[in-house]
C-alpha cells in the first residue's frame, strides 16, 4: 500500500512540474501501449538512440555552434535543454534519462492542445490546465472526464469515475483530426528557405483517414488495465521504422503483359506522397523466372533528392530539389520493361525502401550501420503468366 501512494504522489508531483519525464509512469495502467511506445521511433528520436539522427547531427553546421536546432520536434521532453535554447543560450544534448528514455515522451503528446502554424516549422501548444491530458475516443467525444471519489452509507462504500492519475479530455478535435500531429509532421524548411519535408494540411483534417489513422491503427488489446477494452490505438507509430507491415496496404501493386513486354504499376494510396524525409529512398526490383532460369532486372529507385549548385546536397546546405521522381499522392507510376514474357513464366515484384540513400552512406559514416544499410520489403507480389 505504501507503494501505490508512493506512486500517486510521484505521478501528481510529475504534472505539477515543468518537468515531463513521466512514460514510465503511465505502463502502470497502460502496459501495453507503453511497450509499443518503448519500441518506437518516438521514444528513439534522440541522438542517443537513433544512430542515423546522430549521424546527421555530427555534420550539421548548428553543432559547431552547440546550438541544438532539432531539439523542438526531436527531444521535446527535455525541457531544460529548450528552455537554455529559447533564451539563445548554447546547448546541446546530454546523455540523460529524458534523452534515452523518452525524448518525446507520452505525456508530451498528449498534452498537446493545438498547434500554431509558421513558415519555417510550425509549434506545439500545450496545455496549461493541471493533470489534464487530450484523447480521442468517439464514444466520449463531447466530455472531460474528471475523477472523483463519492462515499456512501457514512464512507463504508466508495464509488470512482475517471482515471485516479489525470484527468481526460475527450473534446479536442485535434485528436480525431490528427491535427495534434502535424506541430512537428507538416513541413520543415532550412535556414535557405528550401523545403526539407512537406505533409499537405489537408490529411489532417479528415476523422476517416489521417495520420492517426494509418499510422496508429487500431490493434487488439486494452488500452488501460482500469477499463478493459478489445481495441487500443497502436502506439508504436507505424513508418519507416516501425511496423511497416502495417502501413502496406496503402501500397498497390499490379502487372500487365504486353506485346512489348510488361508493366509493373505501383498505387499509392496513402494521404501524401510516398517518402518525405530526403534521405529516403524507395525502389523496385523485379525478378522474371523462366523455365530456363530467372533475370533480374534493374532496380528502379524513387527519391526526392535535395540539391545546391546542380549537385546533390545535404538537407541544411540545399537550396534547390535535385530531383524528385518520388511517387506522389494518388498516383499510379507505371514502369515497363521489354522483356518478353512467356505462358508459365512468373514476374516477382518487389517494393522496399532504404532508411538512407546508399549514395550517402558514406559521408554519413553510416556505410557498416545495419540500420541504415538494411534495404526493407515493404511489399511482394507474384504474378504468373497463364
Amino acid at each position: 500500500m505504501r507503494s501505490f501512494f508512493t506512486f500517486i504522489l510521484a505521478l501528481g508531483t510529475l504534472f505539477a512540474s515543468t518537468e515531463l519525464e513521466t512514460s514510465n509512469t503511465c505502463k502502470g495502467c497502460h502496459p501495453i501501449i507503453y511497450s509499443e511506445f518503448y519500441n518506437s521511433a518516438h521514444r528513439k528520436s534522440s541522438i542517443y538512440e537513433d544512430e542515423i539522427h546522430a549521424a546527421i547531427w555530427e555534420k550539421h553546421p548548428d553543432k559547431a555552434k552547440d546550438r541544438y536546432s532539432c531539439a523542438k520536434c526531436h527531444t521535446p521532453s527535455d525541457v531544460k535543454l529548450k528552455d537554455a535554447l529559447d533564451k539563445g543560450e548554447k546547448a546541446v544534448p546530454q546523455n540523460n534519462k529524458v534523452q534515452v528514455q523518452e525524448a518525446i515522451s507520452c505525456v508530451f503528446c498528449h498534452s498537446i492542445s493545438d498547434i500554431k502554424e509558421h513558415g519555417r516549422h510550425n509549434e506545439n501548444i500545450l496545455t496549461d490546465e493541471p493533470k489534464m491530458i487530450f484523447s480521442a475516443d468517439k464514444n466520449n467525444k463531447s466530455k472531460k472526464v474528471i475523477f472523483k471519489e463519492q462515499s456512501s452509507f457514512f464512507g463504508m462504500f466508495k464509488k470512482t469515475t475517471g482515471s485516479p492519475f489525470h484527468n481526460i479530455d475527450y473534446t479536442n478535435e485535434n485528436y480525431y483530426t490528427a491535427k495534434m500531429c502535424m506541430g512537428c509532421h507538416s513541413h520543415l524548411k532550412n535556414s535557405l528557405g528550401q523545403e526539407l519535408c512537406s505533409v499537405d494540411m489537408s490529411g489532417a483534417n479528415n476523422e476517416k483517414k489521417n495520420c492517426i489513422t494509418c499510422h496508429m491503427p487500431k490493434v487488439s488489446g486494452s488500452s488501460t488495465t482500469i477499463k478493459i477494452t478489445k481495441e487500443h490505438a497502436y502506439h508504436g507509430f507505424a513508418g519507416a521504422r516501425n511496423k511497416p507491415e502495417l502501413l502496406a496496404k496503402y501500397i498497390k501493386l499490379d502487372m500487365r503483359k504486353s506485346d512489348g513486354g510488361f508493366e509493373i504499376t505501383i498505387k499509392n494510396e496513402a494521404t501524401h506522397n510516398l517518402f518525405l524525409q530526403p534521405l529516403r529512398v524507395a525502389q523496385l526490383n523485379v525478378k522474371v523466372v523462366k523455365k530456363e532460369g530467372s533475370v533480374e532486372l534493374k532496380p528502379m529507385s524513387f527519391v526526392r533528392m535535395l540539391g545546391k549548385d546542380g549537385k546533390p546536397a545535404m538537407p541544411w546546405e540545399a537550396d534547390s530539389v535535385y530531383k524528385d521522381n518520388m511517387i506522389k499522392t494518388n498516383e499510379a507510376r507505371a514502369v515497363k520493361d521489354d522483356t518478353a514474357l512467356q505462358s508459365g513464366d512468373t514476374v516477382e515484384v518487389q517494393f522496399g525502401y532504404y532508411l538512407v540513400n546508399p549514395k550517402v552512406l558514406k559521408k554519413l559514416g553510416l556505410e557498416n550501420s545495419k540500420e541504415a544499410t538494411k534495404f526493407r520489403v515493404l511489399k511482394t507480389r507474384f504474378f504468373t503468366i497463364p
